[in-house]
């Protein structure tokens, strides 16, 4: 049995309520917040849906933020709900500071981006709402409110975006890189989605109905959610008693459907069971679970089967509280553990609203609140596009002292003992010669600012009517990984985790001035589907029917840098035995022109660039083995003190391989070089700026320890290669303040 996971504080912002006790009366009452629309100015005012009760500049000067200060909805719900964790949880300054923040959002900055995105391509009359359009920005803007965060991290991977923040702020803990962790997300309501969903077809006219014969869809709905969760010996240092504990948490991918989920639920069939064993119980240990429950015919036919295969003839009391909350997209997952959480407080069952006509061959959901046996144990279930599913089991406080008693050792500290991991393949498409290391020879040096892909031929791993349909990142992404998996002979890797900064930005491109130019009719499904940041994760794992952990991370310039660390994590804690971990973006025109006009890009001697490239990982020894993967550590707006750790565990090492040298970079490069003199490389000069860019850094480096050969345009003028590379450190920085330390070893 784990070690217990003890949630201190939790806070939310939805259609319900604006805090947990609004949220709790409506409940109680059985008080629904879908409506008419409000505050989303949209040509669907036939589509009902879940608004936060209070506009965006009422939320604004709640909040003190000044007028005319770019702000987002998603970053002010986000920043209310988090004030009330962390106000529960009674962290301190001091606490927060030694904390990681997992955050989870889809739609980020895109409610801004939507009213002025012409405006962003003609004239400059709203250009700093061009870098909060990206995810990470409103994972940053929400951070930055309270004061700096230990690490930030941003999760994407559509409707189960929040669990995954939070299975990933667990895992965190139990690692040991942290001993608290404020994990959950934001989402608001914006035409993009709203359009997206229609164009799908699953948007009911009506209230929705989870479960009921006559369900015809989904209402959208927005909010945001947050729970602070740590050690057990954290929350008795800090003198806080639990509201409830994480028991177990399981991730599994579907792997059928870029959005359907498949007839017999074998995602959340796996999800759940993982969940389970995780928290080392049997389903009949199960009292109540609240389902993912869209209210669309296929997620709930699907679900009924997943859980009645699990469950079989002793199925649990089940609800959906979608038809309170509507479908809040990514913050799902942490509004509905909330909600779990005030259930397991109070004893009661969120009952099923508008529930009248039985399914054939379905679940009979909760309608009467009142439990016919006290609640210990409950499941939460969340489910995304691409089959991207998963599940938590959350359990009273009072379990946490029997947990404390028979659980294993604490794991705090336990990556200072690391076991071995090896980077088993690692291949790159972009501004280099494709899925080759021919470039170390003689790369290619730009002098023109923006440069696209060098693609390869894709015929051998697509159909014609499959490259059709599928844009040019995907078919990159698809290329690289399944050479990665083919050249370390693994058919379906254990995890399948992406970092991408932008996802398919050239489909997110087509719906936006097709909304902006032509209007709300006609929006076409293909762009919304490739547009999601998990379709890169999802259609890999679908085309090699991989049903392991899958996760994207969308977090800026440390997309990639996210997805390693928590492959590294899940490694050493055993969950998982190999992993493909990739790092995937484009640069379109259009694109480029915008970060350029937002001072990102433009610099004298700075090539753009795009990037797909995918590393396997394996726990086990290789003889064919590029290098070792010996520590990864992310920290944010980190001082001196910090930086000095992390320099003192890294210890000495041949050359330390950035992204380039700056006056940001040189005094952490001074510390990380005390007790001697590396060599300075850099990769950017080669590979161009792109938001997954680091990994082709970690990638050139995995490369220069197995070959033993250092190209001499790497080569920071005044430094000369070393005789033997036998340790490496491969460092990033992003925005000036999220820094990344990687260290690589000869295998």
């Amino acid at each position: 049995m784990n070690e217990p996971i003890l949630i201190t504080g939790m806070g939310i912002v939805s259609a319900i309520g604006l805090d947990c006790s609004e949220t709790l009366a409506s409940l109680r009452a059985g008080k629904t917040g879908i409506g008419a629309l409000r505050f989303l100015k949209t040509d669907h005012c036939e589509f009902p849906v879940a608004e936060v009760q209070i506009s965006t500049d009422e939320m604004a000067a709640r909040l003190g933020i000044p007028e005319g200060q770019p702000r987002t909805r998603t970053q002010l719900m986000g920043i209310m709900a988090l004030g009330q964790a962390l106000e529960q949880a009674q962290l301190t300054d001091e606490d927060r500071a030694q904390a990681a923040f997992v955050f989870a959002t889809t739609v980020g900055g895109m409610d801004m981006s939507e009213q002025y995105y012409l405006d962003f391509l003609h004239n400059d009359l709203h250009n700093d709402y061009i870098s909060q359009h990206d995810c990470g920005a409103s994972t940053e803007g929400t951070a930055d409110y309270y004061g700096p965060f230990a690490s930030v991290s941003t999760l994407s991977t559509a409707c189960s975006s929040a669990a995954n923040a939070i299975i990933n702020g667990a895992n965190v803990l139990r690692s040991g890189l942290h001993e608290i962790a404020v994990v959950g997300g934001s989402e608001c309501l914006t035409k993009f989605h709203l359009n997206g969903f229609n164009s799908l077809m699953i948007l009911d006219e009506e209230q929705c109905r989870p479960f009921d014969e006559t369900r015809a869809g989904l209402n959208l709905g927005e909010g945001a959610a947050f729970l602070v969760i740590e050690t057990a010996a954290s929350a008795q240092r800090r003198g806080v008693k639990p509201i409830a504990v994480l028991e177990g948490y399981g991730n599994a991918c579907d792997a059928y459907h870029q959005t359907a989920s498949s007839p017999d639920g074998e995602g959340a069939f796996l999800a759940m069971k993982e969940a389970l064993t995780d928290a080392g119980l049997q389903p009949s240990d199960i009292n109540y679970i609240n389902a993912h429950g869209t209210g669309t015919p296929n997620n709930d036919s699907s679900e009924s089967q997943a859980m009645m295969r699990l469950f079989g003839d002793a199925l649990p009391p089940v609800s959906s509280t979608k038809s309170f909350t509507g479908h809040t997209t990514s913050v799902s997952g942490s509004i509905e553990t909330v909600i779990c959480l005030l259930a397991l407080q109070e004893q009661f069952l969120p009952v099923n609203l508008g529930w009248k006509h039985q399914m054939p061959d379905g679940i009979t959901p909760v309608m009467d609140p009142t439990p016919q046996r006290p609640l210990r144990h409950v499941l939460c279930n969340s489910f995304g596009f691409g089959g991207n599913d998963s599940s938590l089991v959350l359990g009273h406080p009072h379990n946490a002292d029997a947990r404390l008693t028979h659980s294993a050792p604490s794991l705090a500290g336990r990556v200072g003992v690391e076991a071995p991991i090896f980077i088993t393949a690692a291949t790159q498409v972009s501004i280099q010669e494709g899925l080759s290391e021919a470039w170390m020879e003689s790369p290619i040096l730009y002098e023109e600012p923006y440069v696209r892909s060098l693609d390869v031929d894709f015929k051998q791993w697509l159909s014609p009517g499959e490259s059709r349909r599928m844009g040019k990142l995907l078919k990159r992404a698809l290329a690289t990984s399944l050479t990665a998996m083919k050249v370390s002979g693994v058919e379906h890797p254990d995890a399948i985790i992406t970092g991408t900064g932008l996802g398919c930005i050239e489909n997110t491109e087509i719906l936006l001035m097709h909304l902006c130019t032509e209007g709300e009719e006609n929006c076409k499904p293909t762009p919304f589907m490739q547009s999601t940041h998990n379709t890169i994760s999802s259609l890999v794992s679908i085309h090699t029917h991989s049903h392991g952990y899958n996760a994207t991370y969308a977090h800026k310039e440390a997309s990639f840098d996210c997805a390693l660390e928590d492959a590294w994590m899940q490694l050493q804690l055993g969950r998982i035995r190999t992993a493909l971990v990739g790092g995937h973006d484009e640069m379109t025109p259009q694109y480029f022109g915008l970060l350029r006009k937002a001072g990102y890009l433009g610099q004298p001697g700075q090539v753009a660039g795009e990037t797909a490239v995918s590393l396997m990982l394996d726990a086990q020894p290789s003889v064919d083995a590029l290098c070792r993967l010996s520590l990864v550590r992310r920290c944010y707006r980190p001082s001196g003190e910090t930086i000095e750790r992390i320099a003192n565990e890294i210890g000495d090492v041949d050359a330390i391989v950035t992204p380039f040298i700056s006056k940001e970079t040189s005094p952490v490069v001074d510390i990380l070089s005390r007790s001697g003199r590396p060599t300075l490389l850099q990769y950017k000069n080669i590979f161009g700026e792109s938001y997954s860019a680091y990994g082709l850094g970690v990638y050139a480096a995995a490369h220069l320890l197995h070959r033993q050969m250092v190209p001499e345009t790497m080569l920071v003028p005044g430094f000369r290669c070393p005789d033997q590379l036998e340790r490496l450190l491969v460092m990033n920085l992003s925005g000036d303040k999220d820094y990344t330390f990687t260290l690589l070893e000869k295998a």
